[in-house]
Parts: C-alpha cells; sequence; structure tokens
C-alpha cells in the first residue's frame, strides 16, 4: 500500500538553492524554494520563497519573491511581497515594489520605489495603484 507524501516544507535549510562565488549563471530562474546568490546571476528571478543576495553577489535582472534580504548588488527591478531588507554594502540600481522596507545606512539605491499597504497584500494594476499609491521615494 502507498503511503501519501507529507507536504514539502520550503522553509528549511536543507531546501536552499546556493549560487557559490565564482559561479555565473545566465538565463532565468524558477524555484519555490529560498535561494541565496554569492555568485552572479544573469536573468530574471522568481521563488515564492526567500532570495539572499550575499555581499559578493550580483543580479543583473529582475527579482520577484516573497521576501529579500541584499547585501550585493542588483541591476533591475525589484517586485518583493513582503519584506525588503537593503543592508549597509548594497547597491539596487532598478525601480522597487515592496510592502514592508528595511534599508541600512550606507545602502545604495537608485529608482523609484512604490509601496502598497499591508491590508492589500496584491501589486495593484497601474491604474488603480495611482489612486492609492505614496509618492515615489529616491535615495
Amino acid at each position: 500500500m502507498l503511503k501519501r507524501k507529507e507536504k514539502i516544507q520550503f522553509e528549511g535549510p536543507d531546501r536552499l538553492n546556493r549560487i557559490v562565488e565564482g559561479t555565473k549563471i545566465i538565463g532565468d530562474l524558477i524555484s519555490e524554494s529560498n535561494i541565496r546568490i554569492d555568485g552572479e546571476v544573469i536573468g530574471n528571478i522568481t521563488t515564492s520563497s526567500k532570495v539572499v543576495i550575499g555581499e559578493n553577489g550580483f543580479l543583473k535582472g529582475n527579482l520577484n519573491c516573497q521576501e529579500a534580504d541584499i547585501e550585493g548588488k542588483i541591476d533591475g527591478k525589484l517586485e518583493i511581497e513582503g519584506l525588503l531588507i537593503l543592508r549597509e554594502q548594497a547597491k539596487v540600481n532598478g525601480d522597487i515594489h515592496t510592502v514592508k522596507l528595511h534599508i541600512e545606512e550606507g545602502a545604495f539605491f537608485l529608482g523609484a520605489c512604490k509601496m502598497i499597504t499591508g491590508s492589500n497584500n496584491v501589486f495593484k494594476s497601474s491604474s488603480l495603484a495611482q489612486e492609492n499609491e505614496i509618492d515615489d521615494v529616491i535615495y
């Protein structure tokens, strides 16, 4: 008799995709589990979990995820459904759409930032967003 498989947990440390320093990936990366980038990715990253970009990590492309913790460099648009943290060493060149934002002193950010309210946890179409959006913040 076959047993039912338990629901897979994507938050555990054994469910981490890691791109180590010295590795370069060209192409889109799609995953349901956490991703840590210490190398270089040229392409878009999409995940329903958390993305960490380490101090030596670099992403040239768009990032779409649940949460992000950035210490390295990003050149592209960020769409974060939860908390985005820009650490002291972070360098971001691109627009940010997020619910929560934490920027440490020393972080570099060039672009527009659009924030949505926590009660409306869905990114709105541009026509609806203009009615309720907070003014763009440029750092």
